[in-house]
């Protein structure tokens, strides 16, 4: 654990909620900017988010940024981005398919103790 303390963020939610694509992104790239090691790890139908081509025409609110900038934003601040192994499978995606910005696959075990071992965990 960070000594400024470790965020991990939940996302579950993907492009058929676009409301709620954007503010994982946000709330990483302040947790980030406060310090804090951050992770996102997106499972179910949040790893669309990941797949290539997919944030780049969502968005959160009309006329608003698009989800690949809220992404960017939070890769610039030093968030790191994984999917989900099963929800891949789930999607029937390949690591292939994920955008340059995600930083790997992991399972089940890695997320809980990435979970267990968190100051703050988020879900979204």
């Amino acid at each position: 654990m960070s000594e400024d303390g470790k965020v991990t963020i939940f996302v579950t939610s993907g492009p058929d909620t676009p409301q709620r694509c954007a503010t994982p992104f946000y709330m990483a790239s302040v947790a980030a900017a406060m310090d804090n090691e951050v992770m996102i790890i997106f499972q179910i139908d949040g790893v669309l988010l990941m797949k290539k081509g997919e944030a780049d025409a969502l968005y959160a609110k009309e006329g608003g940024k698009s989800v690949m900038d809220f992404i960017r934003d939070a890769k610039e601040a030093d968030a790191e981005m994984y999917v989900c192994s099963a929800a891949l499978q789930l999607h029937d995606m390949t690591e292939d398919d994920l955008i340059e910005e995600c930083d790997g696959v992991v399972g089940a075990a890695f997320m809980t103790d990435e979970g267990l071992d968190s100051d703050l965990v988020l879900t979204y």
